[in-house]
């Protein structure tokens, strides 16, 4: 009888503890200033699963080399919310998990936002999927727009009519200005709202393959004009010399006429600026054609983690018409183009500006997108300061084409 009791004793010790594993905890990163969108998605998810979610959010600045830090040390967190640049770099050193067969096997994959799903491939592979979606967007201030005589409803359609509004509306006096851009010290500024000129022109500054810099073309240099133009003509503060980024969100002041921004600004405007009157389109080629970048971070998951199965959990969840709601209400757009129609549906329908964005938005492909764009220091930034602010514009092509491929090549 002692021995049956025991064994029936051992079995629902078992039992208890077979549940009590069951649930997982997954230990994620994510950068600071994620924003609402993320942290009430997790709030959600653990309130309706077993498994939970422990965020934990680092600097910005100090995030991928903490990363890399923990991995070397076996304490890196099962997940990590990546900005998407980053994703090939840890991806070709082996510190991601294979997420291929699983990610295909998504009834929705074909309508992921292509731009995140090509960043988190690496030699047909995947390494990473969309957790949160940015994009830029042209803006402009249809009062401002009224005040210079100008169609309020009528967006610019090309570089021309960009410049030809601005003096108009500098026309108007003050401090009141024609456009707006972060140029003198902010590459990844710069990167986001002034190349999809360029690609919207056909050309771009790396090659596919990210193996050549092609920076040096007719479209860059024209684009580059533009803006020389409209800061000798005095339609653009003087302050974006010198703007590091601090003030990319300038446009919110109600004295600039236009300005290419992130669609996250949409949601800025809206709750935190009800006062200024503004619409967004696709930012315009030379001649009519769009483009845009496409920014954010991608969900990777770190190589060897024992929680795989938990994390795929959680990002389902997070593709989940609930989660895909709960994200785009707090300001995210949707990861899913097949369900954004009604996760956007009752939001200001500017938002789907931002959506058409995804469809012709770029990110350069490069393991060496730190040093040649973000870096205060690197070519990129350096080429866009002194060819828009500089005396020597042949100079600043030839110095950061020359440069950003010997980066390019010492790294292959």
């Amino acid at each position: 009888m002692m021995k049956r009791l025991l064994a029936a004793t051992s079995i629902a010790t078992l039992c208890l503890v077979a549940s009590a594993s069951a649930a997982e905890k997954v230990e994620m990163w994510v950068r600071t200033g994620v924003g609402d969108a993320f942290k009430k998605t997790v709030e959600a998810y653990n309130s309706s699963h077993e498994n939970q979610v422990a965020m934990t959010e680092v600097p910005f600045s100090e995030l991928v080399q903490k990363y890399a830090t923990a991995i070397a040390g076996g304490q890196a967190p099962d997940a990590l919310s990546m900005d998407l640049i980053y994703n090939p770099a840890f991806a070709a050193a082996g510190q991601l998990e294979d997420l291929t067969d699983w990610a295909k096997s998504l009834p929705y994959f074909n309508s992921l936002s292509p731009s995140h799903v090509k960043l988190g491939t690496y030699q047909d592979r995947i390494y990473g999927l969309p957790l949160s979606v940015e994009t830029s967007v042209f803006a402009w201030n249809k009062d401002l727009y009224k005040k210079a005589g100008l169609d309020p409803e009528q967006a610019p359609k090309n570089w021309d009519e960009i410049t030809a509004n601005a003096e108009k509306i500098r026309a108007l006096g003050d401090d009141t200005y024609g456009f707006y851009f972060s140029g003198g010290g902010c590459g990844g500024c710069m990167i986001f709202t002034f190349t999809p000129l360029v690609w919207g022109s056909g050309t771009d500054i790396l090659s596919a393959d990210g193996k050549t810099a092609t920076l040096d073309t007719p479209a860059m240099r024209k684009a580059v004009d533009i803006y020389r133009t409209m800061v000798k003509k005095d339609l653009v503060p003087a302050g974006a010399a010198s703007d590091n980024g601090a003030n990319f969100l300038s446009f919110t002041n109600g004295k600039i006429g236009q300005q290419s921004l992130g669609a996250f600004a949409i949601g800025s405007l809206v709750t935190e600026h009800p006062d200024i009157n503004f619409g967004v389109t696709l930012i315009p080629g030379a001649t009519g054609g769009t483009s845009s970048f496409a920014g954010g971070d991608n969900f990777v998951v770190t190589k060897g983690t024992p929680k795989v199965a938990a994390v795929k959990d959680f990002l389902e969840y997070i593709y989940s018409e609930e989660g895909q709601k709960i994200m785009a209400k707090y300001g995210s757009l949707p990861t899913r183009g097949d369900i954004a129609e009604k996760v956007l549906k009752g939001l200001d329908p500017r938002l789907q500006v931002g959506i058409d964005a995804i469809a012709v938005a770029k990110t350069p492909y490069t393991l060496q997108f730190n040093d040649l764009i973000n870096s205060a220091n690197g070519p990129w930034a350096t080429f866009v300061s002194a060819a828009i602010f500089g005396d020597d514009v042949d100079g600043a092509f030839g110095s950061a084409q020359s440069e950003m491929q010997s980066i390019i090549d010492s790294g292959q």
